[in-house]
């Protein structure tokens, strides 16, 4: 029989997460996103729970789990607060997962140890101001100096997460280095430490939410740093990144799936304590129906992203499943946003409720690591559609 129950280490993970962000997140969260800070506290005990670490093996000081493990992370921490939930995520997928999916050894050694135990985070530098969804479209440039055996990179990143934290150990930069067989792009990766002489940090965006997430512009201008700084192979940048946004869709699924469900677990609990007419809201049918179907919502988004998350641990083809949850998840979590803000009246516009938290910080699901629009190509391209 087809059993859909997580098995008792996953639940334990679970509810231990849960706990977390009720007893821990929920009671400071408001305070610090009213100030726009970033989370340093929340973040150091994460690292001590091992989150950071957790689809990573033990020889690099991970927790020896997987992704499914780390969805139902994000889940439980986006059902109270999307800024700490990305600021996992990102920590993991796109400033830890490239250096364990293309480092050597040498690479892992150095920088793994460090970014597992929450002690630092990485960041991804690939979106570029002119670039946008055409991350193939890069024009950072990366210069071997042969003289010194340095790479000199130029150029500018932007909407880049945990890239200026106090805790921020480097960028992982997606740079032309050279031009192909073909006449195109030679797109390649390269560790920027930060600090790095040439490597600038601009202050935080002013963003419409996310306000606890570190999101910055960066430029380089004659930046140095070693050729063994080089990630991967030579070349091979571009198609690195793409599959590790392939993983990291599965993740941004399961966190919007924990901010759908967030808005549904603040309206249910409002709709019993809020009277009108003589009886809780909850009890006029077209509250209870938009929370039906809001519930409804956020359970198949669950399906989606377990399933492409089951089929990553099994290492089977998961691309075409990771884009269908990214896309459905965050379009339902835009919608239970809404509906949860409508629900909560005048109160859901006031920032010292969850859900007005959630309806600022839904719609960047929608674009972040792949808009809806990409997801859809994407799709259709596993279809087998001409293009």
């Amino acid at each position: 029989m087809l059993d859909h129950r997580l098995d008792d280490e996953y639940e334990q993970l679970r509810r231990t997460v849960a706990e977390f962000a009720k007893d821990v997140i929920a009671p400071a969260i408001g305070e610090l996103y009213e100030k726009h800070e970033f989370p340093y506290r929340i973040v150091r005990e994460m690292g001590r729970m091992g989150l950071f670490g957790l689809p990573f093996p033990e020889e690099y000081g991970g927790m020896g789990g997987d992704y499914l493990a780390l969805g139902l992370v994000l889940e439980e921490l986006a059902r109270v607060d999307s800024s700490v939930a990305i600021t996992l995520e990102a920590g993991v997928s796109l400033g830890a997962m490239p250096i364990f999916r293309f480092g050597t050894e040498e690479q892992k050694r150095t920088w793994l140890p460090r970014l597992t135990s929450g002690e630092i985070l990485g960041a991804f530098g690939l979106t570029e101001p002119g670039g946008g969804s055409d991350a193939g479209a890069t024009r950072t440039t990366a210069r071997l100096d042969e003289d010194t055996n340095e790479w000199v990179i130029n150029g500018g990143k932007c909407f880049i997460t945990n890239s200026g934290t106090d805790i921020t150990g480097f960028v992982t930069v997606t740079a032309v280095t050279g031009t192909t067989a073909t006449g195109g792009k030679e797109i390649s990766t390269v560790i920027v430490p930060s600090g790095t002489p040439g490597f600038t940090v601009a202050p935080p965006y002013s963003k419409v939410g996310w306000n606890c997430s570190d999101t910055r512009e960066l430029s380089f201008d004659d930046c140095r740093v070693p050729a063994a700084n080089l990630l991967g192979e030579r070349g091979r940048g571009y198609a690195q990144f793409l599959s590790i946004l392939d993983e990291g869709r599965v993740a941004i699924a399961a966190l919007a799936t924990g901010l759908a469900q967030g808005c549904v677990d603040e309206s249910v609990r409002y709709a019993g304590e809020r009277e009108a007419f003589g009886r809780p809201i909850g009890a006029n049918q077209a509250i209870a129906f938009k929370l039906a179907d809001m519930e409804l919502k956020a359970h198949n988004a669950r399906l989606s992203w377990r399933h492409a998350a089951s089929l990553l641990v099994h290492g089977e083809r998961f691309k075409k499943e990771a884009a269908i949850a990214k896309l459905y998840s965050s379009e339902i979590a835009v919608d239970n946003a809404r509906d949860a803000t409508q629900i909560h009246g005048g109160y859901g516009f006031m920032n010292e409720y969850p859900v007005a938290r959630f309806w600022r910080d839904a719609k960047i699901l929608e674009i972040g690591e792949g808009t809806s629009e990409v997801q859809r190509m994407l799709i259709a391209r596993e279809l087998g559609l001409p293009r």
